[in-house]
Parts: structure tokens; sequence; C-alpha cells
């Protein structure tokens, strides 16, 4: 029977939770009534195998995450290498959603066909067109990304972070007291047009003025015009260091070449971005201590790379990736994937002796599973009590980020521990 034996024997203030238990049971109720199935059924594994999918883009014009299902193929080499997770092989199918609504969708459905268990650890900015074919199939979404407010909507979504509204909000607070003007320059989509409302809200908590919004496609081959637009805002006030903000995601490398080349014309300007936006490798890429990225502000989900809770992944990674270069184990991506595959094993490991199928995976976690991820996250549960009131985020139950900074070339802790920026999320507003 192989080496995956059978363990199986038998068969508060403006906004309430109340609002959010409501938001999140009419989200289900959604689902559950508009579909015609009989969700949470997909999946069974019997005394077999686990069979979960990990998605995201890979090889196209704009942000990429492929570290993400090498990460994923490389935890299921360590556990099944181990004897599985509570004796059952675990086996991983990827998706490349290329950044495509049609792709995202198709990945889903895919999902469904195949029966898997749940989709776990992945990156899509499209989750209107692949949540509701997860959502129809009863297929739990674990730890995804957190680009878009989607994933903090759905009654079947499990969000392991705070996304990118408590980066941008956090990155507000880290900002508020170290900056004068604030020159934000973010992606002309969907993702990015709330980016805007929870810098500012973060810069409000802090007694700090709005940032200046500034549009850039995404996708764009060269950013020099807007390099200069966002110095000359955030040099309005000489007796303040301005600073600028670019969240582009992958092409913040673009931005940042255009930066350094026209920094100089300026008085002294600081960045601030986040985690996603840029990690070790792109400054180590861009010069290091001597490049545009010393003296960054950074807000991340995580603690450092460096930081010795990694030290268990990075054994991972070195042991059963076999030298794979997509995944870089500073990558948030990487870094969330190794998180939501940590709530797939609790889970499995919870169910025990029962069949594992999507719907006993959704039961479990909804029944107030509590995962420990060795301190890089705080305790994770997804119980109605544990949810944040912010009414645009009812699935949203991990505040906490870290204030990170530039060095001598290194991304360190700017500030011990985590940083709860709960109240700045209540306090966005439109």
């Amino acid at each position: 029977m192989t080496g995956f034996q059978a363990r199986r024997t038998t068969l508060p203030k403006g906004l309430s939770k109340g609002l959010v238990r409501a938001t999140t049971l009419a989200a289900c109720a959604s689902f559950v009534a508009g579909c015609g199935v009989i969700p949470g059924t997909a999946g069974g594994s019997g005394d077999g195998p686990v069979t979960v999918m990990t998605w995201a883009p890979e090889k196209t014009a704009a942000t990429n995450k492929p570290g993400m299902p090498a990460m994923a193929k490389a935890y299921a080499r360590w556990v099944n290498a181990n004897g599985g997770i509570n004796g059952h092989e675990l086996k991983i199918l990827t998706c490349n959603d290329k950044n495509e609504t049609v792709a995202a969708a198709k990945c889903a459905r895919r999902a469904a066909s195949e029966n898997v268990v749940a989709v776990v650890g992945s990156y899509s900015q499209h989750g209107r067109s692949f949540l509701a074919p997860l959502e129809s199939a009863g297929i739990p979404y674990i730890g995804g990304y957190g680009v878009t407010d989607d994933e903090f909507a759905s009654a079947l979504s499990y969000p392991v972070n705070g996304g990118q509204a408590s980066l941008m909000a956090g990155l507000g607070e880290q900002l508020a007291k170290a900056c004068g003007p604030v020159a934000l320059v973010r992606p002309d989509s969907i993702a990015g047009d709330q980016l805007p409302l929870l810098l500012d809200s973060g810069l409000k908590s802090g007694g700090h003025g709005k940032s200046e919004d500034q549009l850039a496609a995404e996708d764009a081959t060269e950013y020099g015009g807007h390099a200069r637009e966002a110095l000359r805002r955030a040099t309005t006030d000489p007796a303040a260091e301005g600073c600028v903000v670019p969240a582009l995601g992958d092409r913040t490398f673009t931005f940042m070449d255009s930066f350094r080349r026209d920094r100089d014309d300026y008085a002294d300007v600081r960045t601030g971005t986040v985690l996603g936006s840029v990690d070790q490798t792109v400054i180590d890429a861009t010069g290091g201590r001597s490049g545009p990225y010393e003296g960054s502000y950074v807000t991340g989900w995580y603690p450092v790379e460096t930081d010795k809770r990694w030290d268990e992944m990075k054994k991972v990674i070195r042991e059963h990736a076999f030298g794979d270069n997509r995944i870089d184990p500073a990558d948030p991506g990487v870094q969330t994937t190794w998180i939501a595959y940590t709530v797939l094993k609790a889970a499995i490991e919870k169910i025990g002796d029962g069949e594992v199928t999507s719907q006993s995976v959704h039961r479990v976690l909804d029944e107030g599973l509590k995962v420990t991820t060795g301190g890089l996250t705080p305790t994770l549960s997804w119980r109605f009590e544990d949810l944040i009131p912010a009414a645009g985020f009812p699935r949203l139950i991990n505040p906490e980020v870290t204030f990170q900074v530039v060095r001598k070339g290194q991304l360190v802790a700017a500030r011990r521990g985590f940083v709860n920026v709960e109240q700045t999320l209540v306090d966005a507003e439109d």
C-alpha cells in the first residue's frame, strides 16, 4: 500500500461584529441558494491521496508569482517523504491564471472537475471569476494572497493575512510620523483603486494629511514621467522630507529604475512600499546600500526573511525544491503558500479518521480550528467572533502587520513584533 498507510479505523463602534456575521451569512446563503448543487461534496479522499490545487500567474506582462505553485510542490514532497498528512499522500495540481479573468475561472472549474478538497496558497487578481465556481463546488479557498476584496467576502475563503488592505493601512501608519508629503503611485486597476483609501486611513491615524494619488499602467515598460511627477509632489514642502510610495507589484522594479535616475534632481526623498512590491532580492539587484531603496520604509505581513521562524520553511526548500530558482524564501507569496499549507495540514489532522473532503475541511475550519504557525502569524481561527468588523472585509481575521526598513542594504525589523491595524481598517471610509 506504499508508505501512506491508512489510519482510519471507523467511518463597537460604527460597524458591529453582528454586521460582519450577517454579511458572511448572506454570502453563504447566496452561493448555497444560487447554484442548484449541494456545496462541499467534492474531493472525497477515503483512505487515499488528498488532492488540492495552487494557482498563480506565470510568464505574464504584469504581476507573476511562480514561486507559489513551486512552493506547494516542494511542500508536498516534504510531507510525503515523511508519511503524508495523517497517513494521506498529498497531491498538488497547479494552474496558471495568466492574470486573466477567463483563465482564473478556468483554473477554478478545473479544480472542481478534479475534485480537489481545497485551493491552497494561491494568487489571483480575479476573485469574482474564480470564487463563483469554487463556491458552486463547495471548495474552500485557503490562504489566498489577499490581493482582492472578494477573498475577504466569500464564506468559503480562509485568508491567513490581512491582504493588501492591511499592508497599505499599516504603511500609512508607518509613514505618518516619518514623512512630509506622500505621493502614491499605484496601478490603474480594480485592485489598485482602494489603495489610496487605505493608505490615507493609516496616514490619518497618525495625524497626517492625504496622499497624492497617481495612476500608472500595471504593465508599463517605463515610468520616467510617473517618477518625475511623484518626486515633484513629494517635495512640495521644503521643511519636511517627502516620501514616494510605489505600489506596482512586479513593476515597482521598473518604476524604481526611473526613480533612481531622476531623484538627484530633487531634495532628499524616501520611499515607502509594501512586501510584494519589494523584497531582499530586489534590494540587492538595485544596488543594496547604494541603491534607491536604502532607508525605505516597508510594511509586511510576516517577520523579516532572516528571522529564525522561517528556518523550517527554508530547510524544506533546500531539501525538497531541488534548486528550483522560482522559490525565493523572501517572497511573501512563497511565505503565504507555506502558511496556507500549514493550515491545510492542521485541518486534515483535525479530521483525523474521518473522510477528507472539501466539506469536512470547510467544516473543521468553521468550527473553530485554531492554527498556530510558529509565530509567523498570530494564531489563526475563522469563527464568527474572530472576524474583524471592517465593512469591506468581513472574512478578515488577521489585521497584524510588521514594520520594516532597509538599513545598509538589508531589510530589517523597524519595530519588534506585530502592529495591529484593525482600527485603521474599520475607520477607512469612501
